[in-house]
């Protein structure tokens, strides 16, 4: 479990790391065997050997649990991210996001799938996945900006979150599967281009 679960479980609870990374492996198993709208509190806790209102305290309910156990997995390290230069910023950033949906594809098309119809696991999944991850890009941004390499008026600026995300979710929704050498191209081809950056040598 990743030191952020494990500062979480110790804030809200008494349950042990140990037995919330237990509970986490088998709802993460749940999901990748039932998907999302099939999965129920009530079983993962029978399973568990934990009382619902335990998981219900710690947790507020299934959307909420899902993600700590998302989570569980590690975090994205993309707040350290400071290459230097806007290329291969970019190109760290999107090989996380790369990372953590390879590590786990049938999970993340789980997750990506159930988000469309349940309004609280979209709002879970975009406060503890999204924001975070978008406070970062534009932090990359804005660094390219302070050191000249992008313009600040540049017209490309306010669509580069969506040009990412866009690649990312092709493996979900197209079926593509993708690695990190189209990922870079990426960057390289589509990318930076539109921001203005010279090409790759």
């Amino acid at each position: 479990m990743s030191s952020d679960a494990n500062r979480e479980v110790k804030r809200r609870s008494r349950i042990s790391p140990d037995r919330a990374a237990g509970l986490f492996a088998l709802v993460l198993d749940r999901l990748r065997e039932v998907g999302y709208e099939a999965l129920s509190v009530e079983s993962v806790a029978a399973q568990a050997r934990m009382s619902k209102a335990t998981i219900y305290r710690q947790w507020g309910g299934k959307p909420e649990l899902v993600i700590a156990a998302v989570r569980s997995l590690g975090p994205l390290d993309v707040d350290g991210i400071d290459a230097g230069n806007l290329r291969d910023d970019l190109k760290a950033y999107i090989a996380q996001y790369h990372l953590m949906t390879a590590m786990d594809r049938e999970m993340n098309r789980a997750v990506a799938h159930a988000i469309h119809r349940d309004a609280r696991l979209m709002e879970a999944v975009r406060q503890a996945l999204v924001e975070p991850g978008l406070a970062a890009l534009d932090a990359i941004l804005a660094r390219a900006v302070g050191r000249g390499e992008v313009a600040a008026d540049c017209p490309a600026l306010p669509y580069v979150k969506y040009m990412l995300i866009g690649t990312l979710a092709s493996e979900v929704h197209l079926g593509d599967t993708i690695d990190l050498d189209f990922l870079r191209g990426y960057v390289d081809h589509v990318v930076a281009p539109a921001l203005g950056l010279p090409p790759a040598r």
